[in-house]
């Protein structure tokens, strides 16, 4: 047994130059760290990330130190499930509001962590010790944003992600194929736009375009993969973010207003032209009707975030629904891991497979490459290779695949 000696909390700064929280939790000689990420493009059921009125985070720092402190100090630092528990009494909101849900996740992965310490144990290792969840695959595809629209670039491109999914169980193999077909993007967007173009980075390190049309992202990709020699070795994926040009009940792009039945028209358009994998986000976030509707008329997996916000029971309304066949994990949506855990537990209970992502305000943090690892998820989303923060979490999961080997 190895009880919690003490808990400190301070800031940090996230990749946007954010203010945000870190977190060390202290199990006598024993200790974890987390630094929270911060989403840009967010889900309104998401947990709330408790700001100052200028934006710093003295107050989620403050109930770190004080009250969630008191709360859980000289308990076992391995009974993850009851400090979570606790944490949640404490804050007695739907959505984490009263301590902030930067606070909550702060200290309930710095927990694990430092468990993880007390027991000798990877991270991955003593997760899996805390669920028992179904893998979908035995690594996960690497989901490498490398054209960046909607709320993550200045770029007329509506859709928010654009990313490039080797096609390989091996992340080693994935990295290398990730630096060709960067290499390969950066000449096709340098000859079209300009070197100044291509030397633009988005919040996740994706190239931000000055002009086209949402089709144009899809076409730049398939050309970077057909240069680099990667043709049917591959995919492409989306994350549309939908809800971010959502307006007055139709979708907004650059000027022109789309219905639900426009958009999914486009959708399958797309899906003929290009080797899709996976479409997140495709409608607005309270619209399961159309996104069941898609899911129906393709086998490319229909993603949930803003729908589903790593919550079991908008999961389950999902579900239900035949909305979905994948859903994003963040565990700073819902608040504390056990919770995150729950929901990854019951998707793949339902076949619903889980992807893991960072957000766009980053820190250099790498714990979500151990949660994608230890339960065989299907894909880790965390940006392209041109941003540090981003390429920190692959060289994990790069790293604790070579140990589990």
């Amino acid at each position: 047994m190895h009880k919690i000696t003490d808990i400190i909390a301070r800031e940090t700064s996230d990749s946007r130059g954010r203010p945000t929280v870190s977190v060390t939790v202290h199990a006598d000689e024993h200790e974890g760290t987390f630094d929270v990420p911060s989403g840009a493009s967010t889900g309104s059921l998401e947990a709330c990330e408790l700001r100052d009125s200028d934006g710093r985070v003295s107050r989620a720092i403050d109930n770190v130190n004080t009250l969630i402190k008191r709360e859980i100090a000289g308990m076992d630092v391995h009974d993850q499930s009851q400090i979570d528990a606790k944490i949640i009494a404490l804050d007695g909101t739907v959505n984490k509001s009263k301590l902030g849900g930067n606070a909550t996740i702060g200290v309930s992965i710095a927990v694990a962590k430092a468990a993880a310490k007390a027991e000798g144990m990877e991270p991955f290792e003593y997760l899996r010790q805390l669920a028992d969840i179904k893998p979908s695959r035995k690594t996960p595809y690497l989901y490498l944003n490398y054209i960046n629209g909607g709320k993550h670039a200045k770029s007329p491109i509506a859709f928010q992600e654009h990313m490039l999914v080797p096609d390989t169980n091996s992340v080693t193999e994935a990295l290398e194929m990730a630096e060709v077909l960067e290499k390969a993007l950066y000449e096709i967007v340098a000859k079209k736009y300009g070197a100044e173009t291509a030397a633009e980075v988005g919040d996740e390190g994706g190239y931000v375009l000055p002009e086209g049309t949402y089709e144009t992202p899809f076409e730049l990709s398939a050309q970077a993969i057909h240069d680099s020699g990667y043709d049917g070795k591959c995919f492409i994926a989306a994350d549309v973010a939908a809800s971010s040009f959502f307006s007055e009940g139709a979708y907004v792009m650059q000027g022109e207003r789309y219905s639900a039945d426009d958009l999914r028209e486009i959708y399958l358009s797309l899906i003929k032209k290009f080797s899709i994998l996976s479409i997140e986000d495709p409608f607005f976030e309270e619209s399961f009707e159309d996104f069941a509707k898609l899911q129906k008329q393709t086998d490319v997996r229909i993603v949930g975030d803003d729908l589903t916000v790593t919550n079991k029971a908008m999961l389950t309304r999902a579900i239900g629904t035949c909305s979905v066949r994948a859903i994003i994990i963040k565990p700073n949506q819902i608040g504390t891991l056990s919770e995150t855990l729950d929901t990854m537990h019951e998707a793949r209970s339902r076949d619903v497979d889980c992807i893991v992502s960072h957000r766009s305000g980053e820190t250099n943090d790498d714990f979500i490459a151990d949660l994608a690892f230890a339960f065989g998820c299907f894909g880790l989303k965390t940006g392209s290779l041109r941003k540090p923060e981003r390429v920190i979490k692959y060289k994990r999961l790069e790293k604790i695949s070579s140990l589990a080997e």
